[in-house]
């Protein structure tokens, strides 16, 4: 049964039982993909309960993420991205600016899979509060890499092509994971009229992005009228949202739409407290060929775009960002 997450006005964000795509009769795994796919197609997000992970489970890897940012800032550079190409390691508060304006007060650490043959992970020292930290995130990104895997069958579900069509280009998983801290922030950084927000207006570039929200807030999403709405937290689920690269896949059958992280609804005196998030960025293998997906054109002059690797379009915008 498809519910609202967020209302406003026309604008509606869907929160969809995905226990029903992932263990549901054939009729209500085609229901739930159908939903999934208007979600993106209308909204570019949604939100999905029912995965197949526990709160505790959940809350662990929120523990084992908080440890790392916890360490000292000088310790944390040494984990320092070493290439933009990489896409691995720490940034620092100030590092990316995913707008024209101020720099993002957020830190982060890029977790990317395993077995790349070219760019090696950047791990912290286990030792301390980080004994295990290495197991716990992996394993986090082996999950959200097969829920992204699913996503992406009720995505192919709903346009009634071959549910797995898409598993090829998905099936060397080179995904992002970003553990995300943004600091306390004093009240006044906010109402100074700088337009200082934590992270800026942008659209995500790859597939499909699950987003692990802490219960804190300010997770915003642009209304196609213009208004920024409130996309906040609702326990045990995950913010789902398109990806430019999906969008020019689908021939903009679906939307990538623009958000941005500003302060929460709710301060505590004059500090707006700290809020942790998980992104994981799914991603097709960097040589996949990315050109319109069967049905979403008639003819070869209805494609709006141009084929390109994944590889390509993803450093290109990388680029643009740092």
């Amino acid at each position: 049964m498809t519910q609202s997450a967020v209302v406003h006005n026309d604008f509606v964000i869907p929160l969809i039982d995905f226990s029903l795509f992932l263990n549901g009769a054939p009729k209500e795994r085609v229901e739930t993909a159908k939903a999934i796919l208007d979600g993106f197609r209308k909204a570019g997000f949604v939100y999905l309960r029912n995965l197949p992970m526990s709160p505790s489970e959940r809350q662990h890897v929120f523990e084992t993420s908080a440890k790392f940012f916890s360490l000292p800032l000088e310790e944390k550079k040494r984990l320092a991205m070493p290439s933009i190409q990489s896409n691995r390691g720490y940034n620092a508060t100030g590092q990316e600016k995913l707008n024209e304006g101020l720099p993002d007060i957020k830190e982060s650490l890029h977790i990317g899979r395993e077995n790349d043959p070219e760019y090696t992970n950047i791990w912290p020292s286990e030792a301390g509060q980080l004994i295990g930290f290495k197991k716990t995130i992996g394993d986090f990104y082996d999950f959200c890499g097969n829920i992204a895997i699913e996503v992406m069958r009720a995505i192919a579900l709903g346009l009634e092509i071959d549910e797995k069509y898409f598993d090829s280009f998905m099936s060397f998983g080179d995904h992002k994971l970003r553990l995300l801290h943004y600091p306390h922030v004093e009240r006044s950084v906010f109402k100074s009229g700088s337009g200082q927000v934590r992270a800026g207006e942008h659209t995500d570039y790859g597939a499909v992005t699950l987003l692990f929200q802490d219960g804190r807030g300010g997770l915003q999403v642009k209304t196609p009228a213009g208004d920024f709405v409130n996309a906040s937290p609702i326990e045990n689920t995950v913010v789902v949202n398109a990806g430019d690269l999906l969008a020019r896949w689908s021939n903009d059958v679906i939307k990538s739409t623009v958000h941005r992280v500003v302060e929460p609804p709710m301060v505590e005196g004059e500090v707006y407290p700290a809020r942790y998030s998980i992104a994981f960025f799914a991603n097709p293998n960097e040589k996949s060929y990315i050109d319109a997906i069967p049905g979403t054109f008639a003819t070869e002059a209805e494609k709006k775009y141009k084929g390109t690797t994944s590889g390509d379009y993803y450093l290109e915008r990388l680029n643009a960002t740092y």
